[in-house]
Order: structure tokens, then C-alpha cells, then sequence
């Protein structure tokens, strides 16, 4: 394992704990301690796969990296591969969540099958304190779309005077809420149905 070590704009890549506090040295502004080659080893034989920062004056640290790469150039390449790869990963779990809320927003006029699990606030008569039960509640209900849905379900659970104000609904997105459009027409009346 080889480190990568950066002060400002002087970095290096480091083979060993000698050489990069050979490296450290050459940099006038630096002074260092005693004990810095000791907690460079300590920190490249660790687990721990965070950046390791030492201080060397009042304001400024040196960044160490542990890293496979031979050289500083190919250091840089895997870098650049990594920021991509997790740049990649946000724009994936961005068009998600885009995909999530076109569904929740697509206009469909007509009956829907729902249900969420909320946290509804339940008052003990035993001790008077309150505590917190998941409480499922199916509707099927006429909407515009399911978000339509959603927002119709939410007012009405709160401004039933029996549920606590303090209960906790979950989001739209969540997986604690689900719906399917059943058509335009539905011979059944809404219902609703909720169970404690």
C-alpha cells in the first residue's frame, strides 16, 4: 500500500513512511514533530480507508491517501475514474427519484388503490406516556393522479380529531406508501378502511 501525500500544491507518492516524511521535509514551511513518522505508520497500517489529515502549523494539514497506484500519474487516472463513477451513481439516483415523482404526478383521472403505513401517536392509559405504532391505512378513493391521492389521504388522516397532530406520516416517495390506478370507473363507492 503506498500513500498519497499533499500540502497546498506540492504532492508526491509515497512508497513508504521514510520517504514521505523525506517528502514532508523538503517543504520548508513544515515542521514536523517527533512522533509524525510514528502516526504516518499508524495510520497506513490501519483499516481505516478515510483521508488522514496531520497538522503541521495553527491552520494547515498535510492530506495522506492510502492508495495502490505506482505512480502519482496513475493515482490521478484512478481519481478521475472514481469521481466519474460517483458522479454516475448521483445522476442515476437522481433520474430515480424524476422517475418516482413523474409517476407519483402522471394525470390519471379515476379510481385509486392505495395504502401507506403511517406513525400514529398512541397515548398509554397505564403511564400517560405516548409512543409511536405503525399503523397501516387502506383507501380506494377518486384522484387526478397519485400524488392527488396521496395529499387527499394525508389531509384527511389529519384532521380526524382521534389521530394525535403529532403522528408522523411518511413521504409520498417512500416506500411506506403504494397505489395503483384502477380505471376510470369503478363500480365500487370509496372506502376506506384503516386498521390499528
Amino acid at each position: 500500500m503506498n500513500l498519497y501525500v499533499r500540502y497546498f500544491d506540492h504532492e508526491y507518492l509515497a512508497k513508504s513512511v521514510d520517504e514521505a516524511i523525506e517528502f514532508l521535509r523538503s517543504i520548508e514551511e513544515i515542521k514536523l514533530e517527533s512522533n509524525t513518522a510514528n502516526r504516518i505508520n499508524t495510520f497506513l497500517n490501519s483499516s481505516n480507508l478515510y483521508p488522514f489529515r496531520l497538522k503541521v502549523s495553527y491552520s494547515n494539514y498535510v492530506l495522506f491517501l492510502k492508495t495502490e497506484a505506482e505512480t502519482l500519474e496513475q493515482f490521478k487516472e484512478e481519481e478521475t475514474m472514481r469521481k466519474e463513477q460517483k458522479n454516475e451513481r448521483m445522476m442515476s439516483m437522481a433520474e430515480r427519484k424524476k422517475n418516482i415523482l413523474d409517476a407519483l404526478n402522471e394525470e390519471k383521472v379515476g379510481w385509486w388503490e392505495t395504502s401507506l403505513i403511517f406513525k400514529r401517536v398512541i397515548t398509554l392509559p397505564e403511564t400517560g406516556k405516548c409512543k409511536y405504532i405503525d399503523t397501516p391505512f387502506r383507501v380506494r378513493l377518486k384522484a387526478n393522479s397519485a400524488m392527488d391521492a396521496y395529499n387527499r389521504i394525508i389531509g384527511h388522516l389529519q384532521s380526524r380529531r382521534e389521530i394525535d397532530p403529532r403522528s408522523q406520516f411518511p413521504s409520498a416517495k417512500s416506500d411506506k406508501f403504494e397505489y395503483s390506478f384502477l380505471g376510470e370507473n369503478n363500480d365500487e363507492q370509496e372506502a376506506v378502511t384503516e386498521e390499528a
